[in-house]
């Protein structure tokens, strides 16, 4: 099915991506979003997002002629055999994922959609919402399918082209084999099964994941408490095969854009369909009790009190290598930091100026040693791989104070030792530093 006519509505990190990625495959993909400004930048070929290799793909879709950009959902489908939605599902105040934006763009193409087209679901929905899509279509001639997205910021490009499942949901088997065949070329596994099975699965695996980190972080608090290293006891558990290596580093408590907002929405349908769901109630939990756990090592590390006290901050988005800042765990422990009198200086690579309503708490520096400069301690709180390499010496005669709080175990603890620094880890015992002769 190559070259096959191809609409994306949004141009956000799922939508960008599918666009982008479709493209290189073969098919003619126009993406539509409501941002002008945003459609106008990467009609010109400026990336919007920072995603490794989604430049290269924007340039060479544009040079083909296989990749347009407009304003407006239905300006992007007149020609469509495939449209697929790729607009956000934020979290409502009661937890449950908001479908108004969706709903609304359904509502607008209905009416121009070419009979035969089939509508994909790529955004992260609720079980069911593919059949509530299908009620507000209101259109026999239009099947819905659920091809939910398993990208990971960072490395979505790669996960796009390398998938390790394809999952396609249909009522309508050939509805469901077309979308198949848009990812002919890909060598992952496909998966076709009904909606609501392939609608479950994306929020079944994320709160898997969001369980297994919050378990890690307990872990290493009890490793703490009882003289084990958790990065040892990690080890250990990673290469039984039944458990694997990935996605047990402790950190600062796990967020972004995923995680905190699926947790909270399949927990609300569990209980919209008169279910429990205790463990994934504890992991939420536990991930709270996490950024408090980061603080109380803060406070220990200045004496015991935020108010007044500079700290520096190193990394402010939610992961390394991307530039997103949605429900970053650095921003909400310093968002908690500062309510408590903390002056806060922060540095992060892909944050070059301060972001109204986002870093608000934070003096955003040029770099990271402007952020130590002063500081009473220092925190890591987002593992870019350049952190290890910073002139630690330079940072320690920067620095008021001589403690180094790293909370994602990045650092390396002999190099800040050497420097005559004294670094807290999670899951290990704190070794104070010893001033080099």
């Amino acid at each position: 099915m190559f070259g096959s006519n191809v609409a994306v509505v949004g141009a956000g990190y799922v939508g960008l991506t599918t666009a982008v990625c479709l493209a290189s495959l073969g098919h003619r993909v126009v993406c539509a979003d409501v941002d002008a400004a945003k459609v106008s930048a990467l009609g010109r070929g400026e990336a919007t997002i920072q995603e490794p290799g989604l430049a290269e793909l924007l340039g060479a879709g544009r040079a083909s002629g296989r990749l347009r950009f407009v304003l407006g959902a239905s300006t992007a489908v007149s020609e469509a055999e495939v449209v697929f939605l790729c607009v956000p599902t934020p979290m409502a105040p009661d937890g449950s994922a908001e479908l108004a934006v969706l709903e609304s763009v359904v509502r607008e193409l209905r009416g121009v959609l070419l009979p035969g087209t089939v509508v994909v679901n790529k955004s992260t929905v609720p079980v069911g919402t593919a059949v509530h899509v299908g009620e507000i279509l209101g259109r026999t001639d239009v099947a819905v399918v659920s091809n939910p997205e398993f990208l990971r910021e960072g490395s979505a490009i790669r996960d796009f082209l390398r998938p390790d499942r394809i999952v396609i949901g249909s009522a309508d088997r050939l509805a469901g084999e077309r979308v198949a065949a848009l990812y002919e070329r890909l060598s992952g596994p496909v998966l076709l099964t009904d909606t609501a099975s392939a609608e479950m699965v994306k929020y079944a695996s994320n709160c898997y994941l969001a369980t297994r980190l919050s378990y890690v972080n307990a872990i290493a608090e009890l490793c703490e408490r009882l003289g084990a290293n958790v990065g040892d006891v990690t080890r250990g558990m990673g290469y039984d095969q039944r458990i694997g290596k990935s996605f047990l580093r402790p950190g600062p408590g796990w967020g972004g854009s995923c995680l905190p907002k699926d947790t909270r929405a399949l927990l609300r349908s569990a209980e919209a369909a008169g279910g429990e769901f205790p463990l994934l109630r504890a992991a939420i939990d536990t991930n709270v009790r996490q950024r408090e756990l980061v603080l109380d090592k803060v406070r220990q590390a200045v004496g015991g009190r935020l108010a007044g006290v500079r700290v520096g901050l190193l990394g402010l988005t939610f992961k390394a290598g991307t530039d997103d800042l949605r429900d970053s765990p650095a921003l909400a422990i310093a968002e908690q930091m500062a309510a408590e009198g903390a002056d806060l200086l922060g540095y992060d690579p892909s944050v070059h100026a301060p972001v109204p309503g986002t870093t608000d708490w934070v003096r955003v520096m040029e770099t990271p040693y402007r952020a130590a400069d002063g500081a009473a301690a220092i925190m890591l709180l987002t593992d870019w791989p350049e952190f290890r390499h910073l002139d630690w010496k330079r940072i320690a005669g920067l620095l008021d104070g001589r403690a180094v709080i790293d909370t994602r175990n990045h650092l390396d603890p002999r190099v800040l030792r050497r420097a005559g620094l004294s670094c807290r880890r999670l899951g290990q015992p704190v070794r104070p530093g010893k001033v080099a002769s």
